[in-house]
């Protein structure tokens, strides 16, 4: 497809506030979908189909693929695409007020995300899927290279998103993706990444998760700062008091938030359940 001609023929321009960076790399786009292991007996949930050229790899891999998207320009022209392949269904939606479960149905059990995401709502769209009730078990995504590390990161590097993400799944940078594979190119290199629900669900119930958040955001919400602090001031406690909750962790009060795994918040929010 010749992305620059058809939106021109469409007299469409794209939309910098829907975040719209169309990619147009044959190559990349089969690594997206590898990423994924799409395969003939898959449901895919793509977010953000654009013109159509990442829903074309998928048809060709899939079982019934749904793509959203949230530009009413383009819906008309998706429609024309796949009204001659049924396992295609174009839905016009915004993906952060959309029920997987609904919009899928049965499938809804068993569901795959592939999805080349705006920069602008990268997070939040990560975190509508996440914690979902009905959460994919597979995730691909292209993001901005600087979050896709963040998200990867590992103790030392650790971050709010970091921890927010791999309370949920494990994720990984699949490949790194060049400007040139979008258009318009974006100003920032990109990345594709995969995320693996964790099998048996969070390792907490969900309903505990606002209150583990609160304790994690509390410690980063000074990182250039001893742990104990951070958590003093976020949770309005007294230095003394969080010093003995990190003790009985097991955790140092004088790291930082960032050198903390996982494990070591979990181990926190356990201390003080």
């Amino acid at each position: 497809m010749d992305t620059r001609r058809t939106l021109h023929l469409l007299g469409i321009d794209p939309k910098r506030s829907l975040g719209q960076n169309f990619m147009v790399e044959p190559t990349a786009l089969s690594r997206l979908a590898d990423a994924a292991e799409v395969g003939p007996a898959d449901t895919v949930l793509e977010v953000g189909a654009g013109l159509g050229a990442l829903t074309d790899v998928l048809a060709e891999r899939a079982r019934r693929v749904v793509a959203l998207e949230i530009d009413i320009r383009l819906i008309a022209f998706l429609r024309r695409r796949y009204a001659a392949q049924p396992h295609v269904e174009v839905v016009l939606a915004d993906v952060l007020q959309m029920d997987p479960g609904a919009l899928l149905g049965a499938d809804a059990a068993m569901y795959k995300v592939v999805a080349n995401l705006p920069y602008y709502i990268t997070t939040a769209i990560l975190r509508h899927l996440l914690e979902n009730s009905t959460p994919p078990r597979l995730l691909a995504l292209t993001m901005q290279r600087e979050v896709a590390e963040r998200i990867t990161a590992r103790p030392g590097a650790m971050s709010l998103l970091a921890v927010s993400v791999q309370f949920y799944g494990a994720a990984r940078i699949v490949a790194r993706l060049k400007p040139g594979h979008f258009f318009p190119r974006p100003e920032v290199e990109s990345a594709i990444v995969r995320i693996e629900p964790h099998p048996a669900g969070p390792p907490l119930p969900l309903d505990e998760a606002p209150r583990f958040f609160e304790m994690v955001r509390a410690g980063f919400s000074q990182p250039r700062k001893q742990v104990k602090n951070s958590l003093a001031a976020g949770l309005g406690l007294s230095v003394e008091a969080a010093t003995g909750w990190l003790e009985a962790a097991g955790i140092a009060p004088t790291r930082r938030a960032e050198t903390l795994a996982l494990d070591e918040w979990l181990a926190l929010y356990a201390a003080h359940r």
